[in-house]
């Protein structure tokens, strides 16, 4: 831009023009400020920013005695285009005006809220939920939102709060036995081929990520000489093993664009507990030190980065942005010595118990199936942190120091499993006691009535707790394995309630596929 002191060096027409453009540029200036055609704000109007609250009694209480609805945030700290959605989205005028009139905003954190991650899974991360005061759900969105959409959505609810589908609920009646039809069983099977793909191995996805328990069926129907379950086995593997970070280790949560070469960077506990498990199975199963390689690498990443040097507990991820809500495609591409040298992405240094629980039922299955007692003595310090800080009354666990919630199934779940793979591989009685004693806090706290476990005990809202697939399948076999080794009948009479749930057609047939189920049946011994 001209400045006053240069204009006098050029012609007269020259200033007379260079007038006329710094006046047409103030103007466009000006109308630069003016918002755009969807904008109903007004540039005078003053808005506070979002105050989220709590998933909570209170929340719902609120928009009730406000006559709003719940507008229902659920992040992950991990998550990238939860961080866009923050920083466009919900800073947003005039989305921002629509939630402050109609809505109770409320956020909840993936990680440290287990029940509320596992009951929308389906439509993380973000997940976006629009409920009323009574708890009924009228809306979900998977993904992130950008302003204008976001504006229409809430507009539209407010004009019309029917509910798109119906709220989450369990089928009326459940399996009255826990073991599973025939005709189910067939179907479970049918599903599970039906839902590989051949060419690129994996599932029948746009995303492309490790069905832990689709590789552990064709690991089983291998070791019974099925040679078409083993190369299945053997081409997923392949592929999975290139979503392993080749410069820290560990391994991305999943790929887009329907192959295994566009992964989304965050590293989260549970996939790294997927590859420890599956791949030190595979390992010992089919004598192929390339997969104990590939577990080696995500157990030194769980050692490297997410593992605390000053209690030896495990933290629960790593955020995909190394600044957040911009891609990491470039970090990501460079090798160990550069990423250092640029920093670290974020690391959720929260010490979960389910988290931990998870950490060490896969490092004890790498020690199993490589002998390197390093890692089998890092599960075992972590244990030992994890009882000292997270023990509940009764044999229980809490997930963090202190709760907004719970107690949740996932906690003591997975410590349980902890402590039955730390009795497989060390044989010593106490492990053996501990996972009896969570089969027992589970018992008291999570049973529901017809069948299956709830995932936390009542929160006070009225979004009650429900059973959540992925867990059921878990619990049944930790509490399989643990009647193996206890002969208790207790341990039998749970796993089979929890089984009534699996063994329910609906509940059975609502995914694309779920060996799980089959894995399940095919360790229950009537």
């Amino acid at each position: 831009m001209l400045s006053c002191n240069t204009l006098k060096f050029y012609p007269h027409w020259l200033v007379i023009v260079s007038s006329i453009l710094l006046v047409l540029g103030s103007i466009l200036l000006v109308l630069g400020a003016i918002p755009p055609a969807w904008s109903t704000t007004s540039t005078q109007e003053k808005l506070e920013p979002l105050q989220w609250q709590s998933f909570d009694a209170a929340s719902f209480q609120k928009a009730k005695q406000q006559d709003k609805y719940i507008l229902l945030d659920l992040v992950a700290v991990w998550c990238h285009w939860c961080h866009v959605m923050e920083e466009e989205t919900y800073l947003n005028p005039d989305v921002q005006r629509l939630v402050n009139k109609h809505f109770i905003p409320v956020q909840a954190d993936h990680d440290r809220r287990p029940d509320l991650a596992e009951r929308y899974r389906e439509w993380g991360w973000p997940a976006t939920i629009i409920l009323t005061p009574d708890g009924r759900e009228i809306v979900k969105r998977a993904g992130y939102i950008n302003p204008q959409d976001m504006v229409r959505l809430l507009q539209a609810i407010v004009d019309d709060p029917s509910p798109e589908a119906a709220t989450l609920s369990l089928p009326e009646n459940l399996s009255t036995t826990a073991r599973a039809s025939p005709a189910l069983l067939s179907i479970l099977k049918k599903y599970h081929l039906q839902a590989y793909d051949q060419e690129k191995g994996g599932l029948k996805l746009d995303q492309k990520f490790l069905d832990a328990d689709s590789v552990e069926w064709d690991l089983r129907l291998a070791k019974q000489g099925d040679i078409t379950a083993k190369k299945r086995a053997q081409q997923t593997l392949k592929a999975a093993a290139t979503l392993v970070d080749p410069a820290f280790g560990g391994a991305y949560q999943y790929s887009t664009h329907g192959d295994w070469q566009h992964p989304h960077f965050e590293k989260i506990m549970l996939t790294q507990h997927k590859y420890l498990r599956v791949y030190s199975q595979a390992c010992q199963q089919l004598q192929n030190n390339e997969y104990c390689i590939v577990a080696k690498q995500v157990a030194d990443y769980l050692v490297s980065f997410l593992r605390s040097p000053k209690t030896g507990a495990f933290y629960a991820s790593q955020d995909a942005d190394l600044k957040q809500g911009e891609k990491g495609h470039r970090y990501f591409a460079l090798n160990r010595k550069q990423r250092l040298a640029s920093g670290l992405p974020r690391i959720d240094k929260h010490h979960y118990a389910a988290h931990n629980g998870r950490a060490i039922e896969g490092l004890t299955a790498f020690y199993q199936a490589s002998g390197k007692k390093p890692y089998l003595d890092l599960a075992v310090q972590a244990t030992t942190w994890i009882v000292e800080n997270r023990r509940y009354y009764g044999g229980g666990f809490r997930h963090d120091q202190v709760d907004d919630s719970g107690p949740y199934l996932a906690d003591t779940l997975y410590m349980g499993r902890a402590f039955l793979k730390l009795y497989e591989v060390t044989k010593k009685a106490h492990y053996l006691a501990q996972a009896a004693q969570a089969a027992r806090f589970i018992d008291h706290h999570f049973k529901s009535t017809q069948g299956g476990l709830l995932s936390a005990v009542d929160n006070g809202t009225p979004a009650q707790p429900l059973p959540q697939l992925d867990q059921n399948i878990d619990a049944a076999r930790f509490l399989l394995h643990l009647y193996q080794y206890s002969k208790k009948a207790e341990h039998r009479a749970l796993a089979e309630h929890t089984m009534k749930l699996l063994a329910t057609r609906e509940i059975a047939t609502s995914r694309l596929t779920e060996a799980g189920i089959l894995l399940v049946m095919n360790e229950y011994e009537p």
